[in-house]
């Protein structure tokens, strides 16, 4: 059975100190970014600036937005589904604190993210684009 494709925008952001922000949802145990699901006739960025907003209380500037690709991976909290996720890296406009269905946030050395359970996506794409790995620049 082929999986049911959930498409998604994330936010990389980096901190002064090259870690990277990861987000918990309510009821999940995965970290992951912050983003979520694309709205019908939404474009990824405009998805990507509502979502960050809401999520995290604080917003970017779209023109200096990175486009870091589309990228696949299993979805996290929905067995059977995988994710078709539009990456951009971001400078946030202020500090962000965890609002909305956001638990918790923290921030992990892409290079030793010790213990933290990660989303897929976030495990092997994400933190490879922060290390400068999969061909693409450090973000």
């Amino acid at each position: 059975m082929t999986p049911s494709v959930i498409r998604i925008v994330a936010a990389v952001v980096l901190d002064e100190r090259d870690r990277v922000l990861v987000v918990r949802k309510r009821g999940t145990s995965a970290f992951m970014q912050p983003g979520g699901k694309i709205e019908p006739g939404e474009q990824p960025l405009e998805a990507l600036g509502r979502e960050v907003r809401e999520e995290l209380g604080v917003g970017f500037d779209p023109a200096a937005a990175s486009e870091l690709g589309r990228h696949s991976a299993p979805a996290a909290n929905e067995p059977g589904h995988d994710v078709d996720a539009w990456l951009y890296s971001v400078r946030l406009d202020g500090d962000p604190r965890p609002q909305a269905e956001i638990e918790e946030m923290q921030w992990i050395d892409p290079h030793a993210p010790g213990d933290v359970p990660l989303a897929p996506l976030t495990e092997h794409t994400v933190l490879a684009l922060a290390r400068g790995e999969a061909g693409r620049p450090h973000v």
